[in-house]
């Protein structure tokens, strides 16, 4: 195989689109794994949309995902090359300056560029779909400048890619219709015709062409959202790529040693986010401690603590954002002592066993004080459950009756992580401190 370069080519119009950011990937994987170049293109040329702050982003957020370039240029930096070859094929007949009405006032004069078509039937082989047929009589002789000087999209890539001596073009299905135009550009200036890979289009789950309206298109907002690159890279390389076996978790890395266009599928890939969700869960739970919450930019004022409650949010957290949302609520008990009322201590004690809930609090405490401040979950219940099985405590609420005022005094929550890992986590200092105020509580 000849030197490999393929291209990524954002339009800087907006944010960097999920689609964008597979086709980028998938350019990135088959350049690398072959020893090739990966030539980074910013098309630019929209002047009312396009935006350098667009720009920043995108090269960002691919940065983000680990991907990188081997060269950079700009759709408007290259406007001199264009009028050359512009000018060029005119000369040479093979376009001509055509003066017609302008679109929007047919009463104003303009000039374009037109490619003379040969109206001739266009084969080229796509390296997924097999050989495909375009009869570009119809497409009659098409424009491919406004002016000598402002070529449109299809002449202005198609000189970049020849340029950059582009020799696979990897990019979404949408683009098949495009391929006959610039492939007859291509034999207007003797361009040598790249190999094309068309990719399926990301779909939703009705199979229909994924949208904003169906939530986050964006890598922007998935990464504000939490999710980790490698999980979303993981979870990119899987629509519409199969590595050929089962395995379901790949970092960048490996990606590049096994990526194959021959594994790439033709029908739509469809975008599932609890399959996303899972996966970022998965490689979440492979951060140790420390990375966990640095990378999740987690932060509490008790650093011991958070870094006890780091398995309680490996085990439910899916992303990073529901983790900061677990901090400030389920678990901000850990952080912050609860307000604890009276009705709610008493929700199971049993109405013939008055008092009983007093007493199961008060004789929780003696086992607590011989328990160590590092104490592991196991540790604490199997030092409380005899307490709670005691026969004196036994009554209709069983357990419960023991179980709930003592984690409610702990959380002061309806829903919180069992009274065992609070304790664990709180140490038995602060949980008989926060027991005795909710005995005083009671006593009122």
């Amino acid at each position: 195989m000849s030197k490999i370069v393929t291209r990524i080519p954002p339009s800087p119009t907006g944010h960097l689109h999920i689609g964008t950011a597979r086709t980028a990937l998938f350019n990135y994987l088959f350049a690398r794994h072959n020893g090739g170049s990966v030539v980074f293109r910013s098309e630019d040329t929209d002047r009312t949309r396009s935006k350098k702050e667009f720009e920043d982003e995108i090269i960002a957020d691919l940065s983000w995902l680990g991907l990188s370039w081997d060269s950079f240029s700009r759709q408007s930096e290259r406007t001199d090359r264009y009028r050359e070859l512009l000018e060029k094929v005119v000369q040479e007949g093979k376009a001509y300056v055509s003066t017609e009405p302008k679109k929007d006032d047919p009463s104003v004069s303009i000039e374009v560029v037109r490619l003379r078509n040969p109206g001739t039937s266009v084969v080229f082989t796509d390296l997924v779909r097999g050989e495909i047929t375009f009869d570009t009589a119809e497409l009659g002789d098409f424009v491919i400048a406004r002016s000598m000087t402002d070529a449109l999209y299809h002449f202005a890539v198609v000189v970049d890619d020849m340029d950059a001596e582009v020799s696979h073009i990897i990019r979404g299905e949408d683009h098949i219709s495009n391929t006959p135009r610039q492939i007859l550009i291509q034999e207007a200036l003797g361009a040598e015709r790249p190999a094309y890979v068309h990719l399926p289009l990301i779909l939703d789950e009705k199979r229909a062409k994924l949208s904003k309206r169906h939530g986050a298109t964006s890598v922007m907002e998935y990464r504000d959202e939490g999710i980790l690159p490698e999980a979303l890279v993981n979870f990119f390389a899987l629509l519409g790529w199969n590595p050929g076996d089962d395995r379901e978790d790949f970092s960048l890395s490996q990606l590049v040693e096994v990526f194959s266009l021959d594994g790439i599928q033709k029908s739509g890939a469809v975008w599932n986010r609890e399959k996303l969700l899972s996966v970022n869960q998965r490689w979440m739970r492979k951060l140790s401690d420390d990375a966990f919450i640095t990378r999740g930019d987690l932060v509490a004022n008790n650093q011991e603590r958070l870094r006890k409650a780091v398995p309680l949010l490996r085990e439910r957290a899916r992303t990073f954002a529901e983790a900061r949302e677990m901090l400030s609520g389920e678990l901000s008990c850990l952080f912050t002592e609860p307000a604890v009322d009276r009705v709610r201590l008493l929700a199971k004690e049993p109405p013939e066993r008055p008092g009983m809930t007093i007493l199961a609090l008060e004789s929780l405490c003696e086992p607590l004080k011989a328990l160590p401040e590092d104490v592991s979950p196991e540790m604490v219940k199997e030092a409380l459950m005899p307490f709670a099985d005691a026969e004196e405590l036994k009554g209709k609420g069983g357990r419960g009756a023991v179980l709930w005022p003592l984690r409610f005094a702990l959380s002061g929550q309806e829903r919180s992580p069992d009274p065992f890992t609070l304790i664990s986590i709180l140490g038995s200092f602060e949980t008989i401190s926060r027991i005795r105020k909710a005995i005083a509580i009671l006593r009122k």
